[in-house]
């Protein structure tokens, strides 16, 4: 069994290694390290997904700390791999699922991030953000009490409306719910980070469904991503789709397509913004949310992608979340996550 690698098999680790690390490596059956005991995180994600999350920093300081990553070989059967402590995961799929819902159910002990049950709900845009709504969190956030409290702000969801299929439809559908124009489209699945900015009413059935219809809302072109990684909260700011003015919706028609909003190269955090638009949302306010949030969808392991209305200091809006992000964007991630792991093994015992 490899250290490290993709997750279609295992292969001979190539580097050479001191006669220390050689005898730390010894292996015993089922393939683990013998002379000291690991925490073993057993890992099932894409060749993708690995590249950015697995980075080189990330496993020595594992490795420092007693963690140990296992690729998972998805021609044996799971049970028969580790023993683990965690499984951690991000593969796609009814089958792999099915597995990992069985492996659940026989290994009690072992922690699975995350529950593919929980997962299943924010891989749909429909349910996602009405997860959040069903929180009743418009109510202004407040920090402690009597004369000495202090507002924090109001989240929400943008308005938003489903179309499942019939384009032709969405231009009627739009106008009896009222939505305001320009309008953002998403995919239904969340799996994919596209999006779609349609101007006018008539352009909207241009847009190829199933899809999400949220209301466009200028937020000074700046989005807080933030990051939840079990109790840690760490947010960062990323450039976003520009304002929209009335005059540029008047003189403007079409669809614009943008493949994602926000990325690594998009990083907000140096630039030189307005006070009003780039100062981070109160973080009593981003904890509370992402409390609230972990006992509602039962995850872990997931990021909101938030915005502030132009013009407020306390109207925020969730307009996404994610399963699973790419943490390898997000700064201290090795040091937060590997802490994270050991937190789990540590009430487990």
């Amino acid at each position: 069994m490899r250290m490290r690698g993709e997750i279609v098999g295992y292969k001979e680790e190539e580097d050479y290694k001191t006669e220390e690390e050689e005898e730390e490596m010894e292996m015993v059956g089922g393939g683990l390290p013998e002379s000291k005991k690991f925490v073993v995180v057993g890992y099932a994600l894409t060749s993708k997904k690995v590249k950015s999350f697995l980075q080189p920093n990330l496993e020595g300081l594992a490795r420092s700390k007693g963690i140990l990553f296992v690729a998972i070989d998805q021609s044996k059967p799971l049970s028969d791999q580790g023993p683990f402590d965690i499984v951690l995961h991000k593969l796609s799929g009814s089958k792999w699922w099915r597995i990992l819902e069985e492996y659940r159910l026989t290994h009690p002990d072992v922690t699975v991030l995350d529950p593919p049950d929980a997962i299943q709900q924010v891989y749909n845009r429909q349910y996602m953000l009405e997860d959040v709504a069903d929180l009743n969190l418009s109510d202004t956030y407040e920090v402690g009490r009597g004369p000495n409290a202090g507002l924090l702000g109001k989240v929400g969801v943008p308005r938003q409306l489903v179309i499942e299929k019939d384009s032709s439809s969405i231009p009627d559908a739009v106008g009896k719910a009222d939505l305001r124009l320009p309008i953002v489209a998403k995919p239904l699945a969340a799996k994919s980070h596209e999006l779609s900015l349609a101007y006018d009413k008539f352009s909207l059935q241009m847009l190829e469904p199933p899809l999400v219809l949220q209301e466009f809302i200028n937020h000074g072109g700046i989005l807080f991503k933030v990051y939840i990684v079990g109790e840690a909260v760490k947010v960062v700011r990323r450039f976003s789709l520009p304002d929209i003015s009335k005059r540029e919706l008047s003189k403007n028609t079409g669809v614009f397509r943008f493949p994602r909003v926000s990325c690594a190269a998009a990083s907000a955090d140096e630039a030189d913004l307005d006070p009003s638009v780039g100062e981070l949302p109160p973080r009593p306010l981003l904890e509370k949310l992402a409390k609230e949030l972990r006992r509602r969808l039962g995850l872990r392991l997931f990021n909101l992608d938030i915005i502030r209305e132009l013009g407020t200091k306390d109207r925020y809006y969730v307009i996404d979340i994610n399963y699973f992000p790419g943490y390898g964007k997000m700064p201290e991630y090795e040091h937060i996550f590997t802490d994270f792991l050991l937190s789990l093994v540590k009430q487990k015992q």
